[in-house]
């Protein structure tokens, strides 16, 4: 429990100070466009901080810790997904407000973040479906 608790403070301190350096990057390059840092500040409060509100509430439910593996590949798979889609948006937004070309590499490191963070939601699904399928046969 105290491990989602944790996390979801974790990514509010980084949105936070996502938003913090986005904010003063553009104004430093008097960049007005669209880059991907615009989004980095919302991908880490909704994806980090309230995603790990819910999965609290839902270990408050159906105490999905349980199953220490599957959770532990959930969690972990989770936060690295999470963190190379956030690295690589930094990187392209960055690139972006400098006038560089990011180049195609970005994205597809990018594309193994969300994939990432894919597989860790289908842990997700498969420890819900386990606790449930355990919690209705009682």
């Amino acid at each position: 429990m105290k491990k989602l608790m944790y996390s979801s403070a974790f990514y509010k301190i980084l949105g936070l100070l996502s938003g913090i350096f986005y904010r003063e990057m553009t104004k430093a390059e008097e960049f007005s466009g669209y880059s991907q840092l615009n989004v980095t500040h919302t991908h880490l409060l909704v994806l980090g901080t309230i995603m790990f509100l819910i999965f609290m509430i839902i270990e408050l439910q159906l105490n999905i810790t349980k199953h220490k593996t599957l959770f532990n590949y959930f969690f972990y798979l989770y936060h690295l997904g999470l963190l190379i889609t956030v690295a690589m948006q930094y990187v392209n937004g960055i690139a972006t407000i400098k006038g560089f070309n990011a180049g195609p590499a970005i994205a597809g490191i990018s594309g193994l973040g969300h994939i990432t963070l894919a597989i860790a939601l289908i842990c997700f699904f498969s420890l819900l479906h386990k606790r449930i399928t355990n919690v209705t046969n009682k």
